[in-house]
């Protein structure tokens, strides 16, 4: 019997080995319970080009919680400008077996407002 963390693992598995046969940059994001992270890496998948999440000090003190849809947006915004100090403006989003609803689709919605497309 499969349990959830190796079913999410296994849909994630698939989407980084397209997103690796594309060679592009990869935007991921990974949610727990309490927090949600995000980063850019390079189309190797070697490199962390750009990276934020709720844990960020400057961020918990504005933040009531680290696992909810507003932190998400938060996050969104913020791993959008930082990409795009780092050069990067187009990337492929990798939801990490994730379903797109809540907190995952928020934190993509406000990635593409603040400008990173994919």
């Amino acid at each position: 019997m499969i349990d959830k963390k190796q079913a999410r693992l296994r849909r994630a598995r698939k989407t980084r080995a397209k997103i690796a046969e594309l060679k592009t940059v990869r935007l991921s994001v990974y949610r727990s319970n309490c927090h949600i992270y995000a980063q850019v890496l390079s189309p190797c998948g070697s490199k962390v080009l750009a990276s934020a999440s709720s844990l960020e000090l400057e961020l918990r003190k504005t933040l009531t919680n680290g696992g909810n849809v507003d932190a998400a947006k938060r996050i969104g915004q913020l791993i959008a400008e930082r990409a795009r100090l780092a050069g990067v403006d187009q990337v492929a989003f990798d939801r990490s077996g994730f379903q797109y609803h809540g907190r995952i689709k928020a934190l993509a919605d406000a990635a593409r407002e603040a400008g990173l497309r994919f």
